[in-house]
């Protein structure tokens, strides 16, 4: 998995970012019809909300980020890349594993959409994403909190 690290995001990594979100949705986004290379660096601009963002560091180089923005009846999982060399390595499944056991300790519903025919499905499948509902170019998942056994003390 290498040398990795997981730090809050700065108004300054914005820039960083918006790049990798170009790089990271490029094939999905031009496979759907979708690619525009403006516009996909826009909407992570006009959405990046540090104080609940995450930069993923690996050997202290900026490598990814993710995002787990509050909302009235869940967290929405948002802006979860990982430069493509580093994707399948395990990385991107022990950070999204760290942010689900907070969750799951709290009690919270996770959400998240991803692009049809996009890899990271699977990775969000293995850890209980369930499809919600579907549009012609998102997939809409959702996670409930997983339910731990009650402690019970062993029989004397």
């Amino acid at each position: 998995m290498g040398d990795w690290e997981i730090r809050p995001a700065s108004v300054a990594d914005v820039e960083a970012v918006a790049e990798l979100r170009a790089v990271v949705l490029r094939p999905d986004l031009e496979r759907l019809g979708r690619y525009d290379d403006q516009r996909v660096r826009q909407r992570l601009r006009d959405g990046f909300a540090p104080a609940h963002t995450w930069v993923i560091e690996v050997g202290g180089t900026f490598a990814g980020c993710v995002a787990l923005r509050p909302a009235e009846d869940a967290h929405w999982l948002e802006h979860f890349y990982l430069a493509p060399h580093l994707q399948g390595g395990g990385i991107g499944g022990a950070v999204l594993r760290g942010l689900l056991e907070e969750c799951d300790r709290d009690g919270i519903v996770v959400r998240l959409n991803v692009l049809h025919g996009s890899a990271a499905r699977r990775l969000y499948e293995r850890h209980g994403f369930t499809l919600h509902s579907e549009d012609p170019v998102d997939v809409f998942m959702v996670r409930e909190p997983a339910r731990r056994a009650p402690f019970r003390p062993a029989p004397s």
